[in-house]
Formats: structure tokens, C-alpha cells, sequence
């Protein structure tokens, strides 16, 4: 099978090739083709989201094609940054912009009210037409401040209560356990060995 990622970002491809490489599965990415489009992420929820970049990438690159939105939703921000999460302190922000302004939001708030929750939600667009989509969340709680030196995103303010760390203190195989991401890899996973399995010869099965 192969299988393109419909992403930029080259530390959710890290994390994504991580869970999925013992897999009989043709990796690619966007360094694996002259031209690489970049479709607008315009929908209301993360399923939107994501199945809008899976099918275009399908589409251009005509083969099954992975994708993910995520995004992180403080209850006392009434969900926010949610959908926004990637651009939550503007257009061509980074990371440490996006938690720069969570951390001023949350000034001043107490640590029992600063519960949060990391959602992902990963589409695949096979190559006969359907898109199939699984889920993932996290639980934990936002920090006062950025610590840690590993992750990205939101990692370095995520604290992860189970693990008495936040996930930019994990190594990448603690963190694909227990993540957003790694949760609905790990349903995607199921996906993908589903097809692989539907595509097997029937010879395979004979004595």
C-alpha cells in the first residue's frame, strides 16, 4: 500500500511515520513531490478540517492520503483555541507566540480551573472515493509557564496529570502512547491493516 501524509508540518510527519513504520506501508511526503498544494483549512470542526487536506492531497497525488487536524480546548477559554490552535496568535505565528498568548489568557487563573483537553481527528482518503475518520483526545491540565525541551505545539504548557509531566517532557515513544495524536494513530492503524488485509490474494488463505 502507499500511503501519502497530507501535511507540512514536519514534526506531526515524525510523529505519524513513528507509529505507522512497522506497517508493509509506502510512506510519502511533500519533499516526495516537485509540487505540493496546500489546501485551505476553512471548515467549523477539526473532522472538517482534516478531510478537507486528506482528499485534496488525494486527489492531486492519486493515492490513499492521511491527514490530521488537531487542536487544543481550554474550558475556562470556552474551548479556545480549538480550531484555531495552530493560528491562535495569528496567521504566521509560532509556537512559542501560541503560548506566549495561552499563558496571558490563563494569568491569573487557578490551576483547578485551568483543565484542557489536546482532540485530534485523522481522515483517510482511499483511492475509491470514501474517506474514513477516527478520533483521539488528552486529557490535562495548562501550566503556569513553557518548560521541557522535547514535543511541539502546545507540548511545552500541557501537563499530563497520569504521567506527573507535561508532553514536551516525554520521549516521543512515551508520548505516542498517551497523545491526541498517538490515540488516533492507533485507530488508524486499524484502518489501514483493515485494507491491507481486504487487498490480500486469495491464495494466501489456501493450504
Amino acid at each position: 500500500m502507499q500511503l501519502v501524509l497530507a501535511t507540512n508540518n514536519k514534526d506531526k510527519i515524525r510523529e505519524i511515520t513513528d507509529l505507522l513504520d512497522d506497517l508493509p506501508v509506502s510512506i510519502f511526503t511533500r519533499d516526495d513531490f516537485l509540487e505540493f498544494p496546500d489546501p485551505v483549512e476553512d471548515g467549523e470542526t477539526l473532522e472538517d478540517n482534516a478531510i478537507i487536506k486528506a482528499t485534496a492531497i488525494r486527489d492531486f497525488c492519486e493515492m490513499p492520503a492521511l491527514a490530521d487536524d488537531s487542536g487544543l480546548e481550554v474550558d475556562a477559554l470556552d474551548g479556545a483555541p480549538g480550531v484555531f490552535s495552530s493560528r491562535y496568535a495569528g496567521e504566521d505565528c509560532t509556537y512559542d507566540d501560541n503560548n506566549r498568548k495561552l499563558l496571558h489568557e490563563l494569568k491569573g487563573v487557578p490551576a483547578k480551573k485551568r483543565t484542557a483537553r489536546f482532540r485530534c481527528v485523522i481522515a483517510i482518503a482511499w483511492a475509491d472515493g470514501s474517506v474514513e475518520t477516527v478520533e483521539g483526545s488528552a486529557e490535562g491540565v495548562i501550566a503556569e509557564e513553557s518548560a521541557g525541551r522535547q514535543g511541539f505545539g502546545y507540548d511545552p504548557v500541557f501537563y499530563y496529570p497520569p504521567a506527573k509531566k507535561r508532553f514536551s517532557e516525554m520521549t516521543l515513544d512515551e508520548k505516542n502512547v498517551v497523545s491526541h495524536r498517538g490515540r488516533a494513530l492507533q485507530k488508524a492503524r486499524d484502518l489501514l491493516i483493515e485494507r491491507l488485509n481486504q487487498n490480500l490474494p486469495d491464495d494466501m488463505y489456501e493450504e
